[in-house]
């Protein structure tokens, strides 16, 4: 028999729960400080507010973008009572579309954002600071970008075809005219993009498109349908009036329409130039990362007696200019495609010293024909997780010099204090400015033993 509750409500354990905030809804808040990522910290009635667009000491009208539990997401909708540091921002977009987050804030407080996430994330992660501190490595602030995604999707109720940038905390699509951070070859295509989608017979089969500039600026459609040959003349039309390759994706990897074409960046200190395709890794701030490579062999040093070894390498990226300075570069990366482009690229720019090899790096090191002779120097430039797998065995290889190159403060103190063990000391440690506007931090430490 069932038991009757006559009606009683159980309340959990710790009290009422407090009401859930609606999307959308308005709050006066006065912003404490500034979380990791940039955004403004708030707290009311015990949640926990953050709260882009927003500084500390500042008092804004923000309006909730989502919430649970005990935190909140917002926006800030109307400074009250700026500080003074604060500054308009430079693209009409900045408060809505998802790819800046930082616009309000000086470059030079940006810079500063992304030094304190870094030290915090050394002493608490691994109870540890460098012996010095090098000063931030940037570039230009805006116009920096040579690569964007652009969303594209089909609206059926509006019957209308939606280009542009996604939204900040949404999968709404902003349309965006002019973007502050691209740079300026790829604008009158950004422009030009929607009417020329929207015009093709079969606009639905459009997923989204993506935008590069190197040595060429080019154009990728990826396609969820084939694309008919009226579709494919117009795109062919607009690439050639935009002086752009034109590439497709379906199923397969990204094809030229034009096979005879191929897409590069040059690298101009070294004298190099390097091959790529569209889905490979390339960095998105070309003044950033030709600053980097020329700081990364610096701290490094190496010699042209000297047997280096690069991690993690792409398509030689820094094991090209490493040749040109030391005796022989093994370079190591796990997809077997990035290996025969990275010695393509060895190849087209005479360099016979550099030697690429596929492997699985969180396997043991010490299996492998490469790793054996040993190095007098290292290189790392892994991925958003890390190294760890390849840290505990770096002693194994001699090394004395340790250059990490990291896009995750967090992963990169957490491999700093495996290093520690592993008998390294941090000599240096600096930011790396590859996202200006946004708060992502790259980094860079030289590990001595």
């Amino acid at each position: 028999m069932a038991r009757k509750h006559g009606g009683l409500r159980f309340q959990p354990s710790g009290g009422a729960r407090a009401p859930q905030l609606p999307v959308g809804k308005k709050q006066r808040l006065r912003i404490e400080r500034l979380a990791n990522d940039g955004r403004g910290i708030a707290f009311v009635e015990g949640r926990t507010w953050f709260v882009s667009g927003a500084l500390p000491g500042e008092e804004v009208e923000a309006r909730v973008l989502g919430a649970r539990s005990q935190v909140v997401e917002a926006r800030s909708e109307r400074v009250l009572q700026a500080r003074p540091e604060r500054r308009s921002e430079p693209c009409v977009h900045a408060r809505v579309c998802g790819g800046c987050s930082l616009q309000h804030m000086a470059h030079g407080e940006q810079l500063a954002l992304k030094r304190r996430l870094l030290a915090e994330q050394f002493s608490r992660l691994a109870d540890l600071q460098p012996e010095a501190w090098a000063e931030p490595l940037s570039g230009p602030e805006f116009g920096y970008r040579r690569r964007a995604r652009i969303a594209v999707r089909w609206d059926p109720r509006q019957k209308r075809l939606e280009v542009g940038f996604r939204a900040a905390a949404s999968q709404d699509i902003i349309a965006i005219q002019d973007c502050a951070v691209l740079v300026q070859p790829l604008q009158p295509i950004l422009r030009a993009l929607p009417s020329l989608l929207a015009g093709l017979h079969a606009p639905r089969a459009i997923g989204h498109v993506e935008l590069f500039h190197g040595s060429s600026s080019a154009m990728l459609i990826r396609h969820t349908a084939p694309l008919g040959e009226v579709d494919l003349a117009r795109l062919q039309a607009f690439c050639t009036v935009h002086k752009a390759q034109l590439w497709l994706q379906g199923e397969a990897d990204p094809q030229p329409l034009d096979a005879t074409l191929s897409l590069g960046y040059r690298l101009e200190t070294w004298d190099l130039q390097l091959a790529y395709r569209p889905g490979d890794f390339v960095q998105v701030n070309a003044a950033v990362n030709e600053a980097m490579v020329a700081q990364a062999l610096q701290w490094l040093a190496p010699q042209a007696s000297e047997r280096v070894l690069d991690l993690f390498c792409g398509l030689g990226n820094f094991a090209l200019p490493l040749a040109r300075l030391a005796r022989e570069v093994v370079a190591v990366e796990g997809v077997q495609a990035m290996v025969e482009r990275a010695a393509d690229n060895a190849r087209a720019n005479g360099l016979a010293n550099a030697h690429f090899f596929q492997a699985d790096l969180s396997n043991p090191l010490v299996e492998t024909g490469w790793a054996t002779g040993g190095f007098e120097a290292v290189l790392l430039d892994p991925p958003r997780d890390g190294a760890l797998q390849v840290v505990r065995q770096i002693a194994s290889l001699g090394a004395r010099r340790l250059l990490y190159v990291s896009c995750n403060p967090a992963t990169l103190a957490r491999d700093s204090s495996e290093l520690l063990q592993q008998g390294y000391r941090l000599k240096k440690a600096g930011i790396l400015d590859m996202f200006p506007q946004t708060a992502h931090v790259e980094a860079m430490a030289l590990f001595e033993r």
